[in-house]
């Protein structure tokens, strides 16, 4: 296994194995960690000055976000995008966020309007910060939660706030590419406008044809590796 470089950073409010968890997945996410890279147990302990505990605590959960896989007679890796294993993902996401958008357009109210105006603001200067990419991420995130939020519907929240961490890694390779990042300004500007119109179709569509770019970009990505 390569030198990672690793860094932890202890959170006296966590358990340590959350932070490990938190210090692996974003390494993951950020390719610190390669796809098809091995993950052993007593390397990674030893990078982060704990014992294999908390490691193997960390990695069975990153096992049930579908970022590592386990291997016959290999144990542990992280898990490789594929084209099949992204377009599940943006299934179920366009089929809950559409209907989150769709709820939205009727049940939004003054804060949730301008909840959304503050995530939309956040993202826009995350950009022109060139913050660290992660955090541009957590803008996007946020601002799409605004929306799911405003549906006001309280199992859909707790619904998709469960697959969250399925959405990120394939956010990564899309927003890694500043092109795209400035389309998605624009789409979110579009989607607000239109859940503020109370325009259903509208909002749904948008909605749907935002996650297909993404989608169709990240294969575009995916092929040419």
């Amino acid at each position: 296994m390569k030198t990672t470089g690793l860094t932890m950073h202890i959170n006296e409010y966590l358990p340590l194995r959350d932070v490990v968890f938190q210090t692996l997945r974003r390494a993951i996410i950020t390719g610190e960690l390669a796809p098809g890279e091995r993950l052993m147990e007593i390397s990674l302990a030893n990078q982060l000055g704990v014992s294999r505990t908390p490691v193997r605590e960390a990695i069975r959960k990153l096992e049930l976000e579908g970022l590592v896989i386990m291997i016959p007679r290999k144990g542990a890796q992280v898990a490789r995008i594929t084209e099949d294993n992204l377009k599940d993902v943006i299934e179920i996401r366009t089929a809950l966020e559409e209907f989150a958008v769709s709820l939205a357009c009727e049940r939004i109210d003054e804060e949730g309007k301008a909840e959304m105006k503050e995530k939309l603001e956040e993202f826009r200067q995350a950009i022109a910060q060139n913050e660290d990419i992660l955090n541009i991420i957590e803008k996007d995130e946020q601002f799409h939660d605004s929306i799911v939020r405003a549906s006001k519907n309280k199992r859909l929240i707790t619904l998709l706030a469960g697959l969250r961490e399925q959405f990120y890694r394939y956010r990564m390779e899309y927003v890694k590419d500043m092109a795209s990042v400035s389309n998605l300004i624009e789409e979110h500007e579009n989607m607000m406008h239109a859940i503020f119109n109370h325009d259903q179709e509208k909002a749904t569509s948008l909605m749907k044809s935002h996650l297909l770019n993404q989608q169709e970009a990240i294969l575009h990505e995916i092929n040419d590796n």
